[in-house]
């Protein structure tokens, strides 16, 4: 029994540097290729480059853990304990995240053992069936606020639903006796065709309404809203 624990606590053979190597860079390529599928399905308002660098950091921390532990059974007990006291509090606000966080984990798992193939092509098989689900979403989004007097909310409504037909999606109505405040999420390349098409900027034409106070846009630029 005590030159079995000696044998699994020195046992390396596995770890050689080509080994480490190879499964190093596999694990770059494919997290870089989880990073941009991210980042080209993603269609909030609140993009974070911070999370989806992480991403790519949790996939490569993860094969490290399964190159270290695959060929050893002391380790993996002990990785085992070490994780079990590790608590994470970030909450995760969509669903989609949490996937992804499964997806790099995965993939970690996958070149961690040297199965380069299967990380590959479920990687690739994740992306088509998101292009398939219509997920991809390049174009960029924005808020346009709209402060207006409680006469005038009719028709700030009309003169978006007039610009933007269903284009624009209401996401919040204020309103009390001073005055109303509205916040519809617009993507830049429905912004730009209406704009090209009506030949009048919406600020514009938004300004021209009698009792329109204030319009902001405000728009997303990876974690900093400008």
């Amino acid at each position: 029994m005590r030159d079995f624990i000696l044998e699994s606590l020195t046992d390396l053979a596995g770890l050689n540097l080509n080994t480490i190597l190879l499964n190093n860079c596999v694990t770059i390529v494919i997290s870089l290729f989880i990073m941009l599928t991210y980042r080209l399905t993603y269609s909030g308002t609140a993009y974070s480059k911070k999370f989806n660098v992480s991403l790519g950091m949790m996939t490569i921390v993860t094969m490290l853990i399964m190159s270290v532990i695959s060929n050893n059974i002391a380790l993996s007990l002990g990785m085992v304990g070490a994780l079990s006291i590790i608590r994470f509090r970030t909450p995760v606000k969509d669903a989609r995240d949490a996937t992804f966080i499964f997806w790099s984990i995965a993939v970690g798992i996958s070149c961690g053992v040297s199965q380069y193939l299967i990380a590959a092509i479920s990687s690739a098989v994740v992306f088509l069936f998101l292009i398939v689900m219509n997920q991809t979403h390049p174009e960029g989004k924005l808020l346009l606020i709209i402060k207006c007097s409680v006469e005038a909310q009719n028709k700030v409504q009309a003169a978006i639903e007039q610009y933007f037909s269903k284009s624009a999606r209401q996401c919040m109505k204020n309103a009390n006796a001073q005055g109303c405040e509205f916040v519809y999420e617009i993507s830049q390349r429905v912004l730009q065709r209406v704009k090209k098409k009506t030949q009048i900027d919406i600020v514009e034409k938004l300004l021209k309404i009698e009792g329109v106070l204030n319009i902001n846009q405000v728009e997303q630029n990876d974690d900093i809203s400008r």
